[in-house]
């Protein structure tokens, strides 16, 4: 393991150590500046959040995605992050969960006709994280996109909190899923909250399917673009 000089300098008569954790601290202070969702309107949106799920994990893991909630205007920024809260709010539970919590489930997320297999186990691929991250391929996915072995260690997403958010943010914005578009190609692109339900779940809860649970996700939506103070927009619902 290199090890990494650390520089000593004086600063008003105090001695300042600048290296490799100030550099981190420096950067994580710049993604929450940077993120149109204050620390206050976060909590305000996740009141009876689970702690494993904390505002400077996701801020971390903006890193990974430097285009979500910074493309586009003002307006479009914000609806887009207030799009993505609101449908982890609705997969977790308000942010409750970090594991699917049908366990029967369990055993039924293993694509054996894939060559690489299951290594981590059959029932090693349930749901995690904010967007409930399922199925040996989307693992394998992941952690190609992501530059870890989510395929041998499907568990590092419900035990760090940073690679939970950008398993989450992976979905976001590179997997059309059950839709046309990206659910982020979809929210920058005006095209409405609607088409990121369809991405997430459209299977299960778009074209009349299942509508308690589609409007659940649009009333959060609302909800969070008031907090964010910004209208709704066009097209909520698929």
């Amino acid at each position: 393991m290199p090890v990494h000089p650390v520089i000593s300098v004086a600063v008003t008569g105090v001695l300042a150590l600048v290296g490799p954790a100030a550099a981190a601290t420096s950067a994580t202070r710049t993604d929450a500046a940077a993120f149109v969702v204050g620390q206050a309107q976060f909590e305000a949106m996740f009141p009876g959040r689970n702690a494993f799920y904390g505002y400077q994990g996701l801020t971390d893991a903006l890193r990974a995605y430097p285009g979500f909630a910074r493309t586009g205007d003002d307006v479009t920024r914000r609806r887009e992050a207030a799009a993505f809260l609101a449908n982890v709010g609705h997969e977790t539970g308000g942010l409750r969960y970090v594991v699917e919590q049908n366990t029967a489930n369990y055993g039924h997320y293993c694509d054996r006709t894939r060559p690489y297999g299951c290594p981590a186990g059959a029932s090693a691929y349930y749901g995690r994280g904010p967007l409930q991250l399922s199925w040996n391929f989307n693992y394998k996915a992941a952690g190609d996109a992501l530059h870890l072995d989510l395929l041998h260690d499907p568990y590092r997403v419900e035990r760090d909190a940073a690679v939970a958010w950008r398993t989450g943010l992976w979905f976001w914005n590179t997997q059309r899923g059950a839709g046309t578009m990206t659910p982020h190609e979809a929210m920058v692109n005006d095209r409405g909250f609607g088409a990121t339900i369809r991405a997430i779940n459209g299977a299960l809860e778009c074209d009349g399917k299942n509508p308690d649970q589609r409007q659940n996700r649009i009333d959060l939506y609302k909800r969070f673009a008031g907090i964010l103070g910004v209208s709704a927009g066009r097209n909520l619902s698929c």
